[in-house]
């Protein structure tokens, strides 16, 4: 059972501490993101450590995944229908996996929807699914009232079921990681699981890569134990980035309990109860967790909330 000693209800942004002391905060975001969250921090008056972990992008192998199923090509009939057609929805779990469908759709000529046909449902988490605009979905399909774009009102994957309702046989795309380096954390496969307990059909495309950034990715953070300069806190936003965090601190000659007693303060913040349980089951124990997980600014709001409350 999780160890959460702050849970973030809805709450109004905290402006920044009055405070003399500028926190060290720590994050392990791949670089995609880091700007969003770095830019959060600042607001803050904080001072962000950035430490990417993971490594998060497409490969020639995941864009021709993708490819397969927007081209006609892929069919050997002559009836001109992508494989796109036989499908009802796409479920996007990750802003990752909607950038790097993007990226591909965007490049070709023709809509791989045709405009007249079933409604058609796109989803996507919290934030994410502004990416989900007149611009992506006209590549889609040129008759955009054939798409039905759901956002669900708790931004997991749980949520994300949920809102594409009973399947009723039809068949959902599902744009995940090809995971590299790293041991798959079970978001995924129970995704997938739930979905085929909703009566869907889930075909999985790998749509990027998430693999280690290397044995030296936790340098900074280790560097830093060794002067005076300190650090009050760490956030993680995926499982993912917990375990190339650990396996750095391996690799550098440190596990994550030295490193909390070179940190005795150290506040550990999570982007989120799946990332919350993931660094719990790593061993992890995590001291505030947000609630508000559709976008960053819960997790940066939940940290101030705990030091604002001890100060």
């Amino acid at each position: 059972m999780m160890n959460m000693a702050v849970t973030m209800q809805e709450l109004s942004p905290i402006p920044p501490l009055l405070s003399n002391k500028k926190r060290a905060v720590a994050f392990t975001t791949p670089l995609n993101y880091a700007g969003r969250l770095s830019h959060l921090l600042q607001l803050k008056g904080w001072s962000p450590l950035c430490c990417p972990t993971i490594v998060v992008e497409p490969s020639p192998q995941t864009k021709a995944s993708i490819q397969f199923f927007l081209s006609t090509k892929a069919q050997s009939n002559d009836n001109k229908k992508t494989p796109l057609e036989d499908f009802s929805a796409i479920a996007f779990t990750s802003r990752a996996g909607i950038l790097a469908f993007s990226e591909t759709l965007m490049r070709n000529e023709e809509t791989p929807l045709e405009p007249y046909g079933e409604n058609f449902t796109v989803s996507a988490l919290g934030k994410d699914a502004e990416l989900l605009n007149e611009d992506f979905l006209s590549k889609l399909c040129k008759k955009t009232q054939r798409i039905r774009v759901t956002v669900p009102p708790v931004a997991t994957p749980t949520g994300l079921v949920e809102s594409l309702g009973v399947g009723r046989g039809r068949r959902v795309l599902c744009p995940v990681p090809l995971v590299a380096g790293l041991v798959e954390p079970p978001v995924v496969p129970n995704f997938l699981r739930d979905l085929a307990l909703r009566d869907w059909v889930p075909v999985k495309v790998h749509a990027y890569e998430t693999r280690w950034a290397g044995p030296r990715c936790a340098e900074r953070v280790v560097r830093r134990s060794e002067g005076e300069e300190g650090l009050d806190a760490i956030v993680f936003t995926s499982t993912g980035e917990v375990e190339g965090l650990l396996k750095s601190l391996r690799e550098l000659g440190l596990d994550w309990r030295l490193l909390k007693e070179r940190y005795p303060g150290l506040v550990v913040a999570a982007h989120g109860p799946v990332t919350a349980s993931g660094a719990e089951r790593l061993g992890i124990r995590v001291d505030v967790v947000s609630s508000r997980f559709h976008s960053f600014d819960g997790v940066v709001d939940a940290l101030a909330l705990r030091w604002s409350a001890s100060e």
